[in-house]
C-alpha cells in the first residue's frame, strides 16, 4: 500500500513566468492528486501556486493552504481549498506549512521560494527534520543554485555534506519518486 503524504510545494506566485514552468506545476499537481496525496502550499491562486493547486484539486487531492493576511487582503487567496489558514505573518505561515508536511518539493520561484528553500534546508541541517527536499530543475532553473552551493563549499562557508540536504531532479515524476 502506498503511503499517502502531505506534500509541501514551494513555488512562484508570478503569472509572468514561461509556460514550461506552468506546465510543470500543473503536472506536479496532477501527480499529487492522482497519488491521493494532500497538497500543502502557500494558499495562493496566482502563478505556479495557483496552477499546482487547481491541478491537484482537479485530480482529487485535498488542499491545505496557508496564506498571510496581507496576501489574502490583495485577493490572491485560493478560497476553494479544503482548508485555508490565514496567518498574521510569513513566519507563522512557514511554520504551519512545515508542521503539516511529510516532504518538500521546490518548483522554480523567486526570492520568496528561495527563502523558503533556504529555511527548510537549515532546519534539516540542524536536525529539526529529516524529510526530503526536492528541487525540480525545470530547464536548468536550479543549476545556478547548485553552483552557488558548490562555491560556498569551495570557500569553506559550507560543508560538502550540505549538498545532501536536498535532491535535484529533472522532472516532476522524478520528484514524486523521491518523496
Amino acid at each position: 500500500m502506498i503511503h499517502k503524504k502531505k506534500i509541501c510545494v514551494f513555488c512562484s506566485a508570478s503569472d509572468r513566468v514561461a509556460d514550461i514552468y506552468k506546465d510543470a506545476a500543473r503536472e506536479l499537481g496532477r501527480l499529487i492528486g492522482e497519488g491521493g496525496h494532500t497538497l500543502v502550499w502557500g494558499g495562493g491562486k496566482v502563478g505556479l501556486m495557483g496552477e499546482v493547486a487547481r491541478s491537484a484539486q482537479s485530480a482529487g487531492a485535498d488542499l491545505y493552504g496557508v496564506i498571510p493576511e496581507s496576501m489574502q487582503d490583495i485577493e490572491i487567496a485560493y478560497h476553494d481549498a479544503d482548508e485555508l489558514v490565514v496567518t498574521q505573518t510569513m513566519r507563522e505561515r512557514k511554520g504551519l506549512m512545515d508542521a503539516k508536511s511529510d516532504a518538500f518539493i521546490v518548483l522554480p520561484g523567486g526570492i520568496g521560494t528561495l527563502e523558503e528553500l533556504s529555511e527548510i534546508m537549515v532546519l534539516r541541517y540542524l536536525k529539526y527534520h529529516d524529510r526530503p527536499i526536492v528541487l525540480v530543475n525545470v530547464q536548468g532553473f536550479y543549476d545556478p543554485f547548485v553552483t552557488l552551493m558548490q562555491h560556498y563549499i569551495g570557500e569553506e562557508f559550507a560543508k560538502p555534506t550540505h549538498m545532501d540536504l536536498f535532491t535535484v531532479v529533472g522532472s516532476v515524476e522524478e520528484a514524486m519518486n523521491v518523496v
